[in-house]
């Protein structure tokens, strides 16, 4: 199809700047004044090389994200856990070898399960709770049910006992109730024996990733070491622009093979988002959705949003579900099940691989100096004989 005037004479509008930053001043005191002594910025530009498989569990993996993520740092994904039967199917599909639990995950006894792959050791447990409840991209409804399934993910980590976790949510928790929501998730771990829980908001764009997309990223481990995240990667000036990831897919035509496959739009419709400027909405009730992106800039959030996500920055279409995953830095090889919606919906509800790739060549070198011997707790957690038996 002709590509159609990206800005009619007739209706000139003036372009949007671009906003980089969010959560911007929560970032910076969690960095400097309100750091806390656990908390370590390592840099993984040489990432070093694991010592033996590490093997982890991701709890409400999704379509995957994070288990691409530390798969492609070294670790052994070995179980999985989650509810949707279409993002189970993707992960089952792209992770043949993990063994992979498909329900809720109340239902989820981990050592029973691990019990079916002969009970290897769980060196890292990962997971991201449903965030719908904390985003602030809709009303945040403190009691909505799905806020409180971080509790299941501390129940497995009490039962699973690895060194190090990694829980991921949206940056909107940490001021949920006036940070009580973080206060309780800092409790709910040190009552199992994680008391030195850190937490950072991470840029993914500061990792390579084009797209702006901070994270809460939650650290600790149970023997009173300190907790590794990777330092920033990229000033924002060096962040990837969106063309860096999406350039090469052909503009109108579809690769169902890829998931290159957008919403189809009349041309009616075309010529309607034709006349959205860079940071414009096709809309004027629904301003966060149907967003043109700009051009040169990594991308906006991706996120689903009933077929429409946000405008191409020079074509008059919807990006596609491959655009969508390009710049959640999915391969091309990482197939998502379902339609294209549905896999607008997994790739949007993803962690993006690149930055758990980053957490994870952040870990390993703590991770080897316990099988080295060589850790020194610098705030020793009382443990009993039992548990440090399990950690080998």
């Amino acid at each position: 199809m002709e590509q159609l005037s990206l800005f009619p004479e007739n209706t000139p509008k003036k372009p949007k700047k671009a906003k980089l930053g969010r959560y911007e001043r929560i970032q910076r005191e969690l960095a400097t004044h309100k750091r806390d002594a656990h908390q370590i910025f390592i840099d993984i530009n040489s990432p070093t090389t694991p010592e033996k498989n590490y093997n982890f569990v991701d709890l409400f993996c999704g379509a995957g994200g994070m288990t691409q993520g530390f798969l492609q740092a070294g670790f052994n994904p070995i179980a999985s856990v989650e509810i949707n039967p279409i993002a189970s199917a993707t992960h089952q599909k792209n992770f043949p070898q993990c063994h992979h639990f498909t329900g809720d995950i109340h239902n989820f006894l981990p050592q029973e399960w691990l019990g079916q792959i002969n009970s290897p050791p769980v060196h890292l447990v990962v997971g991201g709770p449903p965030c719908q409840g904390f985003s602030v991209a809709g009303k945040r409804d403190p009691n909505d049910p799905r806020n409180r399934l971080f509790e299941e993910f501390v129940r497995v980590v009490a039962e699973i006992k690895p060194w190090y976790f990694v829980m991921e949510n949206v940056p909107g928790i940490l001021t949920m109730k006036k940070g009580n929501v973080k206060q309780a998730i800092f409790e709910a771990f040190a009552a199992i024996g994680y008391t030195n829980v850190s937490v950072a908001i991470l840029e993914s764009a500061a990792y390579g990733v084009p797209q702006i997309r901070p994270r809460a990223i939650f650290i600790a481990n149970r023997l009173g070491l300190q907790n590794p995240y990777p330092k920033p990667q990229l000033r924002p000036d060096q962040y990837q622009s969106i063309e860096s990831a999406i350039a090469d897919l052909p503009a109108y035509e579809t690769i169902p093979s890829i998931n290159h496959e957008w919403t189809r739009h009349s041309p009616e419709y075309m010529e309607r988002i034709a006349q959205v400027p860079p940071g414009g909405s096709l809309y004027k009730t629904y301003l966060d959705a149907f967003k043109r992106q700009y051009p040169g800039k990594p991308s906006m959030t991706v996120k689903e949003n009933h077929g429409g996500t946000h405008i191409h920055p020079y074509l008059n279409r919807v990006i596609s579900a491959r655009e969508m995953a390009r710049l959640q830095t999915f391969p091309d090889s990482f197939i998502f099940e379902g339609t294209m919606k549905k896999a607008m919906w997994q790739i949007g509800n993803a962690v993006p691989p690149r930055l758990a790739e980053c957490i994870g060549f952040a870990l390993i070198p703590y991770l080897n100096r316990i099988v080295k011997g060589e850790a020194n707790p610098i705030n020793p957690v009382q443990v009993d004989t039992n548990i440090q038996l399990a950690f080998y």
